[in-house]
């Protein structure tokens, strides 16, 4: 359960039949914040806040582990329980959000500020949970679904970026800005795949070409980004709950209807677990995937691609050649389901503190920035959702992998994933994200570079 309930609820526990440990056991089990026990919860927080009132919060995983799970559940839930919006991706908006907020107006101690970005930055840990996810999805993954999908997903995706970009321009124009501003410093911020991979190295061109500071420029873009995956988190979260009304319209995280193959049940994400998965199985399933995001490390040391789409060429040709037995295909699913239930909240609120700024996030938050954003990603999704449907994919996934074409780079989709609840569809909006964004960053520097300047 995720929710704290309540013992007298219909079903709880008989409390006049049962001994005070029966009770406590029954509180241990029931009572949840996200899916701590309320009283590790509570223990959490009273740990916590001692180091705190000591001045100093230790940066080691140990005592990390506690705090962001303790930040990122209770931001988490607190989203979740929030009226009509909390099922519609609150959880993942607050859980990133609330703490970029509680940064920027102090209300977040200072110890907790300082070590959880040097957690952050010194781990990498968005890295490993991206590629235990990616990994995982991959493996758990029919081989059909990998094949066609993959072959599938791109155009839905073009087509989405361009109906996107021209009813983004026309929203501009209507609203009287000028082309090239809604272009350049809008539309493709939001289509450009993140900070690193998009927001940077736009702003480094941009810098070059148009003679302007780098620092200016990169202001100019981030909140377009952030702008864009937060829209974009909105839109998972109500494609979510389309499809529980809806449900002819989504796969729950297959992106290809029928696609269930004999030699593939084991990796299916909706079957059941066989309960064979012992320690050394699991321990090979993180190990696969931690070898194969070094080799995308080395990928992106000899030719340039980004190291988690290096790994994911990688792990989609070791499925499709069945380089792995099924025993570690199973440990790679269990590896990714604990990674989706355990880590995504706290993963989120580490980003939020240590590189979500509050203050860029406001200072976009205008309300002809908001209509061209908002038209751009709903043309982009509503896109999707058509062409995937005429071309036999289920259209409610295909609409939320369009989603992360606006995300904020891997923890873009994170979000977004989250809020939509298919997390299985990671490689997808990995491709979305980060090929796509390069593509687009690339063509628009050369369009800029030599035909409007």
């Amino acid at each position: 359960m995720s929710a704290i309930d309540n013992l007298d609820a219909p079903g709880a526990l008989n409390t006049k039949s049962v001994s005070l440990k029966e009770r406590w056991w029954y509180i241990m089990d029931t009572w949840k914040v996200g899916i701590i026990p309320l009283p590790l919860f509570i223990l959490a927080g009273v740990l916590i806040a001692i180091d705190c009132l000591g001045g100093k919060l230790p940066s080691d995983i140990v005592v990390m582990v506690a705090t962001l799970a303790f930040f990122g559940f209770a931001c988490g839930e607190f989203g979740k329980r929030l009226p009509i919006v909390g099922k519609l991706g609150a959880a993942a908006i607050c859980a990133t959000f609330i703490p970029s907020a509680l940064v920027y107006y102090g209300l977040l101690p200072d110890s907790v500020v300082e070590s959880t970005i040097k957690f952050y930055k010194s781990t990498n840990i968005l890295y490993l949970y991206i590629c235990c996810i990616i990994v995982g999805s991959i493996m758990s993954m029919n081989r059909q679904v990998l094949i066609q999908g993959f072959l599938r997903i791109f155009f839905p995706m073009l087509c989405g970026e361009i109906v996107g970009m021209i009813v983004g321009m026309g929203a501009g124009l209507a609203l009287g800005l000028e082309p090239f501003q809604i272009f350049f410093f809008i539309i493709l911020p939001i289509m450009a795949g993140g900070v690193g991979e998009g927001a940077i190295p736009l702003s480094i061109g941009y810098a070059t070409l148009l003679h302007m500071d780098q620092g200016v420029a990169l202001g100019r873009i981030l909140p377009m980004v952030m702008l864009g995956s937060l829209t974009a988190i909105i839109i998972a979260g109500c494609l979510n709950q389309l499809g529980k009304r809806y449900p002819h319209l989504t796969g729950e995280g297959q992106l290809i209807p029928n696609s269930n193959s004999r030699d593939d049940k084991i990796a299916n994400l909706s079957g059941a677990f066989t309960g064979k998965t012992d320690v050394t199985t699991l321990a090979s399933g993180v190990l696969l995937a931690v070898l194969l995001y070094m080799l995308g490390m080395l990928g992106h040391e000899l030719i340039g691609l980004p190291a988690p789409v290096g790994m994911l060429f990688i792990a989609v040709l070791v499925k499709l050649t069945h380089g792995v037995s099924p025993r570690i295909l199973e440990g790679s699913q269990v590896v990714y389901k604990f990674f989706q239930t355990s880590v995504t909240y706290p993963v989120l609120f580490a980003v939020g503190v240590a590189i979500t700024p509050w203050q860029e996030l406001v200072n976009a938050f205008t309300l002809t920035n908001l209509l061209v954003i908002i038209s751009t990603v709903s043309a982009l999704v509503v896109t999707g959702f058509f062409v995937g449907k005429k071309i036999g994919m289920h259209p409610i996934d295909v609409a939320i992998v369009s989603c992360c074409q606006s995300g904020q780079g891997g923890t873009g989709d994170v979000a977004i994933l989250t809020a939509g609840n298919r997390m299985s569809l990671m490689p997808f909006a990995q491709i979305a994200t980060r090929i796509g964004g390069a593509i687009n960053v690339s063509i628009a520097l050369l369009v800029l570079g030599n035909f409007l300047i």
